[in-house]
């Protein structure tokens, strides 16, 4: 049976998790994987909720839905956990890394957390610090790196780079690469 590694990410437009979604399947790919990447949101205003999805694998996708059952969850704005299960589907052991100041532990108390593995990272900050705009992303694909394992810091670093230098110069993209080494280094379970 094919072995097919889904993520669900929750945000609200603005915030950058299309993009993550879609770089981290062209980290993906760099690794000789196979992706999906794709968004769900009709014609939302910036703010609004949205979901993003990946899927990898190690040969070709035969999937064409929404993630249903994610294997890991990625929170942009923590305000969502009170509005949305976005928890829903995963199974028992699935992860869930949220943007939080907040101690994994604590929002690993929550109900809907129950039988997950709760990572929190301090995005927004770190990119407020770094990028000096409020968009979470980049420091959530280095948190989910870390977390993962899926692919190695460097390997994202590199698709960063490449995909941020298409559109912004130097003092952006080495904003985001150090966003993004912060969140892996940064991010801390329960």
């Amino acid at each position: 049976m094919q072995e097919v590694t889904e993520i669900r990410w929750h945000a609200r437009g603005g915030q950058g998790a299309v993009t993550a979604a879609k770089m981290t399947a062209e980290v993906a790919l760099s690794q000789d994987k196979y992706f999906q990447a794709f968004p769900e949101y009709g014609p939302e205003r910036s703010g609004a909720p949205l979901v993003a999805f990946t899927r990898l694998s190690d040969e070709p996708i035969q999937v064409y839905s929404a993630v249903e059952h994610p294997d890991y969850v990625l929170v942009l704005d923590p305000t969502l956990l009170d509005v949305t299960d976005v928890t829903e589907g995963t199974p028992d052991g699935a992860v869930v890394i949220v943007n939080s100041e907040e101690p994994a532990a604590a929002l690993a108390g929550r109900p809907e957390m129950s039988g997950r593995s709760v990572y929190t990272v301090p995005a927004t900050r770190i990119a407020l610090e770094t990028i000096k705009r409020a968009i979470p992303n980049t420091p959530l694909i280095g948190a989910l790196a870390k977390v993962s394992g899926l692919f190695p810091l460097e390997a994202v670093t590199d698709e960063v780079r490449a995909s941020l230098s298409k559109k912004f110069g130097d003092e952006v993209v080495n904003a985001n690469l150090e966003a993004v080494r912060r969140g892996y280094e940064e991010v801390s379970g329960e």
